[in-house]
């Protein structure tokens, strides 16, 4: 099987995967863990105080979603960069041996 049609199933897979829960449960609220893990704490144990505060709290859910959207960015730019670094390096020795 060729290489781009291998990436196109797999692409196809993924956004499969993304969209199956959406159709499965349309009306479902997809929080995070952390809400669940505080919800469930507070129920546990509501007299449970923590042991530290955030240095600082995002004025907004906006400015948090693009901090959050900014950090997956630079973490996809230093593992894309890398993959291709490593790409690079194996076909110039390739072409060295050859």
């Amino acid at each position: 099987m060729k290489l781009g049609k291998k990436n196109m199933i797999l692409l196809l897979m993924v956004v499969i995967i993304s969209i199956i829960p959406l159709l499965i449960l349309p009306d479902a609220e997809y929080g995070g863990a952390d809400g669940e893990a505080e919800e469930m704490i507070t129920m546990l144990q509501p007299d449970y105080e923590p042991w530290f505060e955030a240095l600082w709290e995002p004025p907004s859910g906006e400015i948090e979603s693009l901090l959050f959207a900014l950090q997956a960015a630079i973490g996809t730019g230093i593992i894309t960069y890398y993959l291709g670094y490593m790409a690079g390096k194996n076909k110039s020795k390739a072409v060295t041996n050859s």
